[in-house]
C-alpha cells in the first residue's frame, strides 16, 4: 500500500465538502460507455478528478473523469462518471480510493454499472447481468486494495465479502426491473475479474466457464472489496456488450470500440432501470 494515508482520503473528502454540502447517501459508479447515467443527475455539481487532491486520472476511453453530485430519481447522490482500472497502472488502493471517499461523505449504498463480456453460452449482447457474486483472479495473487497494513479507521484486517453482492438490493432490483419491462432482459449471475488490458484467449475464457463464471470485465472487485471493507451495501449491474468467443475455428474477435458502441446504445434503458432503481432505495 504504498503512497495511500488515510490523511489522503480524509483531504480529498474534505476538499469536496466544500463544492457539495448536502447530505448524501447513494454513490454510483458509471461503467464503460454508460457515463450519460451522470447526465440524468438535476441541480448538478460537477467537479473533475484533476481537482480533487490525490484523485487518479481516468484515462479509460468514454469514462468523461469526473464526478456529480446532485439529484437522481428524487435522491441526493454522488455520480462517478468513469473509474479506474489495474489496466491503467494504478494499485489496488488507487481504484479504490474513491469508495473510501465516498465512505467518508457519508455514501451507505453504493450502484455500480460495468461493461462486460458474456460467457454464459444463454446471455445475448445488450442483456443486462446483475452479479451476485465474483470470480478476481488478480485478488487471488494479491492484487487486492486491502494489501498491506489495514487501516482499523475503514474496517477490521479479515472481512468476509459473501454478502459483498447485498441480497435485499438484488431482490430490490428485481423488482425494478420488472416494473420498467426488463424482466426478461436482466439476468443475474457470476462476474469474472481480470486485470486487462488485453482481452482472454480462448482457453482463459473456457476455463472461466469451467468455474462457473458467466461474465467477464476489467473492473468493480477492487471497488467492491473496499465497499466491504468501509460496512458499505452495493447493488451490481454489468452491461453485456459483446459475446465472447470460445471457439477457434472463427475469425470473430472481441473488439473495444464495439464494447463502447454497445454501452452507448443501450445507455437509456441503464439509465432508465438505475434511476428507478435509485428512486426504490429505502435511504
Amino acid at each position: 500500500m504504498s503512497g495511500y494515508s488515510y490523511e489522503k482520503v480524509v483531504e480529498a473528502a474534505d476538499f469536496l465538502k466544500s463544492k457539495f454540502t448536502g447530505s448524501v447517501k447513494i454513490g454510483i459508479i458509471c461503467g464503460t460507455g454508460l457515463s450519460a447515467l451522470g447526465d440524468d443527475v438535476e441541480d448538478k455539481v460537477v467537479v473533475p478528478y484533476t481537482q480533487i487532491p490525490h484523485f487518479p486520472e481516468s484515462t479509460a476511453p468514454s469514462h468523461k473523469g469526473q464526478l456529480v453530485f446532485g439529484n437522481l430519481g428524487g435522491k441526493s447522490v454522488i455520480c462517478m462518471q468513469g473509474r479506474f482500472h489495474p489496466y491503467e497502472g494504478y494499485e489496488a488502493w488507487q481504484v479504490a480510493f474513491p469508495i473510501r471517499v465516498m465512505k467518508l461523505l457519508g455514501v451507505e449504498t453504493m450502484v455500480i454499472t460495468n461493461a462486460a463480456g458474456g460467457l454464459n453460452r444463454s446471455y445475448n449482447v445488450g442483456d443486462f447481468m446483475m452479479v451476485k457474486d465474483h470470480v478476481s483472479l488478480p485478488s487471488l495473487i494479491g492484487y487486492n486494495p486491502l494489501w498491506g497494513p489495514n487501516d482499523e479507521r475503514f474496517g477490521p484486517r479479515f472481512i468476509p465479502v459473501s454478502n459483498a453482492y447485498c441480497r435485499d438490493l438484488r431482490a430490490l432490483m428485481r423488482e425494478v426491473a420488472d416494473s420498467v419491462g426488463y424482466k426478461e432482459r436482466l439476468r443475474e449471475g457470476i462476474y469474472c475479474n481480470v486485470a486487462g488490458p488485453s482481452f482472454e484467449t480462448i482457453w482463459e475464457m473456457k476455463i472461466m466457464l469451467q468455474l462457473g463464471c458467466d461474465a467477464v470485465g476489467m473492473s468493480t472487485v477492487q471497488e467492491m472489496i473496499a465497499v466491504a471493507h468501509c460496512g458499505m451495501k452495493a447493488c451490481v449491474v454489468s452491461l453485456i456488450t459483446d459475446y465472447c468467443v470460445i471457439d477457434y475455428d472463427t475469425d470473430d474477435k472481441v473488439d473495444g470500440d464495439e464494447v463502447i458502441a454497445v454501452g452507448q446504445e443501450r445507455a437509456a434503458d441503464m439509465r432508465k432501470l438505475i434511476t428507478a432503481f435509485v428512486k426504490r432505495l429505502p435511504v
